[in-house]
This record gives C-alpha cells, structure tokens and sequence, in this order.
C-alpha cells in the first residue's frame, strides 16, 4: 500500500502557520516575511512536500492540461517528416497560452490512452479521412472541442486548410509550360492500407490531401499514370522511382512527387538509372522543406506554411478553450523555382 501523500495542511501545521500562508509561500503570489517562508519550506522539506498535487489543480479548474494530436497511421513514423516535425512546432507555439502539453495519438489504436480514455482538453485532427471523422465523433460526443488540419470535417468544425489541388495544379502547368508530355505522379499514400501500387482511375480515396494533390495534377495530365507510395520518406519515393525508371522505352521525362522526401528519392532512382537530372528528367516536389544530402540539387517545389498552419490549428483550440470563436484559415503555397526541372531532352 503506498504512503499517504503530504498535504499542505500538513506543512501549515508543522511549520505553524495557517494553511493559506503555507500555500501562499508555494504560489509566490503574495509576499511573506523571510522567516516564515523558511519554516514553511522546511517543514516541507522534512514532510517530503513537494507542491500541490497537479491532479487537484486540474480537478479545480475542470481541465487535464492535456491537447491531444491524433494522426492517421504509425506515430514512429510522425517525426521522420519535416513538414509535420514544422507543423507539429506551429502548434506548441499556438497553445502557449493554455500551458498545455501535447499528447501524440493515433486514429486506429486501441492501447492506453485511447481516443476514449485520454484526459483531453482539445484535440488536433491531422487529416480526416473516412475513419478519422469517425474519431471527430467519438471526440465530440466526449464533449471535446476539435479542430482540423487538412480534412473535411463540417462546417461547425475549425478547419485549417491548404490549397492542396490548386498548388499542384501550378506545378503541373509549369511542367506542361516546360513541354512535358509523357509526365508521372508519384503521390502519398491513398488509403489506409498504405499500399504501393498503380492508381486506378475509380481509387477510392481515403486520405484527402493525396486525392486533392492527385485532382490538382490530373487538371492538366488527365490521363497520366499516379504512383502510389507507402508514406512521405525518400525510400518510399526511391522505389517508386526504380518502377518509373525501369523501362526506358517508356519512362516518363517528368515526375511531379507529391511531397519533397519522395522527389528526393525520385531523384536517387534517376542516378540509379543513369539520368541527368534536370536534362533528362525533370523532378518536382511539394512542400518547401530543407532535404538532407540532396545536394547540389534545389528542387523545384510548392512551399506550404507548415508552422504557420500548426500554429493556426494551436491559437484555434486556445480560443475554444478561453470561450472565444475559433476561426478557420485557408493557406496558399508558394511556387519556389530549383534547378530539378526543365525542357525534355530533343
């Protein structure tokens, strides 16, 4: 059986002094006379008192101090992309205010804490395919405000938004302007089985920014081929690199990636292949983030906001939560020229 904990009332009796100046000496909110702050902080130090019990602070003010993020697949894989290591930087910033701490959780998992079981004051919704507006619900029938990034998820939900098909609809029209016609996609994962494989032309798409992406490309090449990876990561877009390389009769003179990491392994099966990068194949990414070892390449790119739209995400919780509306933004991508893209070789 574990020790009883000591109180400040227990403190206060030792030190001899009233329970309110005893914690008025741990809160530091009012001026006490040095003497009677050391045998407060003395008697503290013999009962093993270390300060009030956060658990009963959080009981008192009805909150956990607890914001949760919850993402769609494997957390060991949360921090290995820059742009959501950015994003995730955006929305410490944002919720500053509160004090609060961020707790990482999944969609689909069912060890403690759960969607259910954590003690959340808010949540952050990364994505919000099929099975993540099942956690909206689930989320909101606790009674815990939610915003989203990049999903849809009801016009009653704070929604932080990219301009996702517009931007890769920009980069794809500057590949068309340069005179690329035999053009491939290499795109984020589709669904949630996260499966590398061909895009048919009746995908059911699970994952919103990888279909609006797709959609944005597909306004200017309709008809060309999209290969799907298994996540954002320069081995995922090296392998499907090696598929689109591995027939020269028929591989493409220019590949629009859907994310930097994947254009940076696009780039690595190009070499593998023995193509000069941009003279042979034109290489595009999306995102903006800095690539490790990519040099002396600077791939051409649509920039995101990503700790502008964390941050959106962290201000719109604090404002829920201090009883103020939340309100919800639409960012816009900068187009950022490199030198991985240019005419097809005569």
């Amino acid at each position: 059986m574990s020790e009883r904990r000591a109180t400040i009332a227990d403190v206060a009796r030792a030190a001899g002094v009233a329970a309110s100046t005893a914690s008025v000496v741990f809160s530091g909110k009012t001026p006490v006379s040095d003497a009677t702050r050391d045998r407060v902080l003395t008697a503290a130090a013999e009962l093993g008192y270390t300060g009030p019990d956060p658990r009963a602070a959080s009981l008192r003010r009805g909150r956990s101090g607890i914001v949760g993020v919850v993402f769609q697949g494997p957390l060991r894989t949360v921090f290995l992309d820059p742009v959501t290591r950015i994003m995730m930087d955006g929305i410490a910033d944002g919720v500053t205010d509160l004090g609060a701490a961020l707790l990482l959780l999944r969609d689909d998992d069912d060890r403690e804490p759960t969607l259910t079981t954590a003690p959340l004051d808010a949540a952050v919704l990364v994505g919000c395919n099929a099975q993540m507006r099942d956690s909206l619900g689930m989320l909101r029938s606790r009674g815990i405000p939610v915003v989203v990034i990049e999903g849809e998820a009801g016009d009653d939900v704070p929604q932080i938004d990219l301009d996702n098909r517009e931007a890769q609809r920009e980069m794809a029209q500057h590949v068309r302007t340069l005179g690329h016609e035999r053009v491939a996609a290499v795109t984020l994962s589709a669904d949630a089985a996260r499966r590398r494989a061909w895009i048919p032309a009746d995908q059911v798409f699970t994952v919103d920014v990888t279909r609006d992406r797709l959609a944005g490309f597909r306004d200017v090449f309709p008809d060309a081929g999209a290969l799907a990876a298994a996540g954002s990561s320069i081995d995922e877009g090296l392998i499907a690199g090696r598929t689109l390389f591995a027939d020269p009769a028929r591989r493409p003179t220019a590949v629009v990636a859907q994310s930097d990491m994947l254009a940076a392994g696009v780039i690595r099966a190009a070499e593998e292949a023995g193509l000069r990068v941009p003279h042979d194949v034109t290489v595009t990414g999306f995102d903006g983030v800095s690539v490790d070892g990519l040099a002396p390449y600077e791939l051409t790119t649509m920039a995101q906001p990503a700790a502008d739209k964390g941050r959106a995400a962290g201000q719109a919780v604090t404002a829920m939560l201090q009883g103020r509306d939340a309100a919800s933004f639409r960012f816009t991508c900068t187009f950022r020229a490199g030198n991985t893209a240019a005419p097809p070789a005569a």
